[in-house]
């Protein structure tokens, strides 16, 4: 079974993308430049770990995407939100976070693109970095998404790719978990909203890698919880 990835160089899609290379051939990864802050690592941390396994990858840019983006993900002058750890799992301020970093249709949009790639390449699977821990306020990351997407898959292509996700039921720490059994490279990840040279361990997929990890920010070095 042949398998196109998305792959944005962060946790769930990284682990999702070893998983496909167990279970499928991989065909092509691909990695989308919407104008987000962190677009370029992204970008940089799939290609290493594309080449790290030999597997073609494409960045495609979509800079039409960046213009009608108004949230702080995209838009530098606005502040991303800053949550405490102890924040994470409260659902009233993590539903005020995602608000203030949501891209318009942005998962429907990508995984478009990568149904006319599995067309054109003769893939059957869609293999996308979702997880359960994020659906509560990422509706694009639910299972029910996953579910309605692949039914429009049936009328907008002739091979009718299904969108797969190896982690939708899992936590995040539950996926660190499937990593390392996976051997996943996760010195080559880059799970953060900022592009910077480090990651800025302030914003909130920064906090939630950090708590899946095991490990605690301490500036511009981490601690691992003991």
């Amino acid at each position: 079974m042949k398998s196109i990835v998305l792959l944005s160089g962060g946790l769930d899609s990284t682990v999702n993308f070893c998983e496909a290379l167990r279970k499928t051939e991989v065909s092509k990864v691909l990695t989308f430049d919407y104008g987000q802050r962190a677009a370029q690592k992204e970008i940089e941390s799939a290609q290493k770990i594309c080449e790290s396994y030999h597997v073609p990858h494409e960045a495609l840019r979509l800079g039409w995407l960046s213009k009608i983006t108004k949230t702080a993900l995209v838009d530098a002058t606005q502040e991303l939100p800053r949550l405490h750890t102890s924040e994470l799992d409260d659902l009233a301020k993590t539903n005020l976070s995602a608000q203030s970093v949501w891209v318009p249709n942005r998962n429907g949009v990508f995984i478009n693109i990568a149904a006319s790639f599995a067309e054109s390449l003769g893939a059957q699977t869609i293999v996308v970095g979702f997880n359960a821990e994020e659906a509560a306020t990422f509706p694009d990351n639910s299972a029910s998404f996953v579910e309605q997407i692949n039914e429009s898959l049936n009328y907008s292509t002739l091979n009718h790719p299904r969108v797969m996700c190896y982690t939708q039921d899992l936590n995040k720490k539950q996926i660190v978990q499937l990593g390392k059994e996976l051997r996943a490279p996760f010195e080559l990840m880059w799970s953060c909203y900022e592009g910077g040279i480090t990651p800025c361990q302030q914003c909130e997929s920064c906090k939630r890698f950090y708590r899946a990890m095991g490990l605690v920010p301490m500036g511009l070095v981490t601690m691992e919880v003991q």
